[in-house]
């Protein structure tokens, strides 16, 4: 397959692939199995690409016929999931992470905005001083100052003594050491 024919093809797949899932899924009812008939009627239209006039009807009727395919399939046939008889793993309860969360969010959000601006780049985004200044157009002074004030804010509404430690991007707080 040239070049051209193989850019083409992305682009079909990318704007029909919801498409051909939904198609998949109308005529077998069952998500897994419309995916794997899509993937197949796919895979055969990308070896036969540039022999085929029409590839939208061409791919619909592959898909179809690949989704029956699937359902016909007899069953000793069929791959078996073995993750359905494991046990569920344990899970680590995020409520104290959601909580901390709010609280933080709670927290930042009575800071002023400059100072609230100064603390998501550099700590959510993780920007250095000098691309944070460049960010909000203000010296790299201003935004050290900021940065102070604001985190002494943040550490008497949130009682907190010692450093936050690193406030991550889905906004966790990382304690220090």
């Amino acid at each position: 397959m040239n070049r051209d024919d193989e850019v083409a093809y992305r682009e079909f797949v990318t704007v029909q692939m919801d498409q051909l899932r939904g198609l998949a899924y109308l005529t077998c009812g069952d998500w897994q199995l419309a995916e794997d008939a899509v993937c197949t009627a796919l895979a055969k239209l990308y070896a036969r690409w540039h022999k085929v006039d029409r590839p939208e009807s061409y791919a619909r009727t592959m898909v179809v016929r690949a989704a029956v395919d699937e359902v016909r399939r007899p069953w000793w046939r069929r791959e078996q999931a073995v993750g359905d008889a494991m046990p569920e793993p344990a899970v680590r309860d995020g409520t104290p992470d959601v909580i901390d969360r709010v609280t933080v969010l709670d927290a930042l959000r009575t800071l002023p905005v400059h100072q609230r601006a100064v603390l998501v780049l550099r700590y959510l985004e993780g920007r250095t001083v000098q691309e944070t200044a460049e960010a909000l157009r203000c010296p790299e002074g201003t935004v050290k100052t900021h940065t102070a004030r604001g985190l002494a804010k943040l550490r008497e509404r949130l009682d907190v003594a010692e450093p936050l430690g690193t406030i991550t991007g889905s906004g966790h707080i990382e304690r220090a050491s």
